[in-house]
Formats: C-alpha cells, structure tokens, sequence
C-alpha cells in the first residue's frame, strides 16, 4: 500500500493508493476539528446532502453499488435517533468511495472527490488548504515521473506488484493473512532479489558506512533496474510453481547472469543507460 502525507494548517494527513487512484484519511481531517473522530465523520453522515452527494458518486464511479437500502436511509438521515458510520454505509450499498482501514495506517479513507465535500463540511478554509496541498503532491509527482530513472523505477515498482499477488496467494498462510505478520513474507522475498542483483539485503546497505542516501533500489544503475523487473516476473512465475526458496535463489542467479550478459549488449538497454540519471531520493 503505497502511503502519501499532507500537512494542513498543521494536521498530517495520510493518502494511500486504492487501485491507481489516491484516498485521503478522513480520520485525520477530523482531527482538526479537536472533537472525537468517529463523532465528527457520524455526524457528517446525517447530513442529507452528505448522503446524496456519496449516492451520486457510487452511481457514477461503481457498477456494483446497491441501492436497495437508499430510500430508508434518506427516510432516517438527519433524525437524532439515528446513527450511520462509515462501515454501515460500505455494508448496505457496498460502496467503494469510502474504505475504514485497520493497522499502522488505519481511519477512515475516501476517494479524494468524497475528501473535498468532507472538506467543505469541515470548514471552507480547510478545504482550501487542502485542496492547494494536495496540487502541490501532485505536482511533485509529475516532476518526479519526469525524471527517466523515475519512470524505471515505477516499472520495477509495478513488476512487484505482481510478485505480491503470488506471494499472498502462495506462501502467506491464511491464518496471518491481513495482520504485521505477513509483512515479514515479502520482505523475505525483497531480501532474495536483492542478494541477487545487488549482492546484500536492504538491512546490509542501511548499515553500511558512511550510511547510504535512500534505499538500496533507490541507488541501483538502470541496468540493475531492468534486471530486477525481470527477475520479479521470473520470481512470480517461480512462485507459483511451487518451487522452494532455496530452489528459487539458484535459479534466479542464472537468470541474472543471462539478464546482464544479455541486456548489457542490448542498444535499446543501453539507450536507457545514456539518458539522464538523476535520483531523487525522498526524505
């Protein structure tokens, strides 16, 4: 889960990635009103025109939405006696603008267009705020893509995104699936490729001396880049085919020796290796 922070008038706000498109925590927007947070967003929930705005986005943006249970929900909005959370919502229209979210980075998420209107609620200047904070995200991301070895970078980013799915549907029991403890299972696969193509873990380069800048993949040449992407999609495969961790290690040391070997007289590889190579490193 890809994890983004704002910061307005004060208050850090989370934004995480939901298939390609950024949800911002509203549990941190509440923050700012100083009140309870579960309070402040149920409270925006009984607003009739909270209802009808989230209605017409799940109509625009989600083909599975149910609107069976509207009308009753618009009979009750607005009455004393009545209490609407966010899980309540999600369960009787199964809505996809809204998300509540459990562990490190748990509150409450909702598709940006949903965090504006929750904005205008909270307060017009807050919207505002965020609204010119989050141009600001945006348009670092833009510059950031700019950069050529940022793209690289993205793709080898989007290639692990397939080694995830099989290592959740593979190697993760189900009885930690969900929970920290599954952290540990793509870690242990991060760890692999590393010792690969760039001979050490992730804990092995933060420890050296003098302490490196970023993260041992935020320093790789494109050509390593190219090789891991490739190897992630090996791995994924490997994976799947139920071949062992150990198994997996030798085989992926032949596929890079034959990646590098291969990619290192290819000229489109070398192209990419001619273009500007700025890094930058995220704080």
């Amino acid at each position: 889960m890809a994890k983004k922070k704002l910061n307005i008038q004060k208050t850090a706000v989370n934004v995480i990635d939901v298939k390609g498109e950024d949800y911002i925590c509203i549990t941190d927007m509440a923050r700012s009103s100083n009140s309870r947070t579960d309070v402040v967003i149920q409270r925006w929930l009984r607003n009739r025109n909270t209802i009808e705005f989230l209605a017409i986005w799940e109509q625009f943006n989600n083909p599975d939405f149910n609107p069976t249970h509207l009308d009753g929900i618009r009979q009750d909005v607005g009455l004393n006696s009545y209490i609407l959370s966010t899980k309540k919502w999600i369960e009787l229209t199964n809505a996809k603008g809204i998300e509540s979210r459990a562990g490190r980075y748990g509150g409450t998420y909702a598709h940006k267009d949903i965090a504006f209107e929750f904005g205008t609620w909270l307060s017009p200047s807050f919207k505002m705020y965020l609204i010119k904070e989050y141009e600001r995200l945006k348009a670092d991301e833009a510059k950031k893509l700019g950069n050529p070895w940022s793209i690289r970078r993205e793709i080898a980013k989007a290639n692990y995104a397939i080694l995830n799915e099989s290592i959740k549907d593979k190697l993760i029991p189900q009885k930690i699936s969900g929970t920290k403890k599954e952290g540990l299972y793509f870690a242990s696969e991060a760890d692999l490729l590393n010792q690969v193509v760039f001979g050490k873990t992730a804990k092995q380069h933060k420890n050296q001396k003098p302490i490196p800048k970023g993260n041992l993949r935020d320093t790789a040449t494109v050509l390593e880049l190219l090789i891991l992407a490739n190897l992630e999609a090996l791995n994924s495969r490997l994976i799947i085919w139920d071949c062992d961790q150990e198994q997996r290690f030798h085989l992926l040391i032949e596929a890079e020796k034959d990646f590098r070997k291969v990619l290192e007289k290819n000229k489109a590889a070398q192209s990419l290796q001619r273009t500007p190579n700025k890094r930058r490193i995220e704080s």
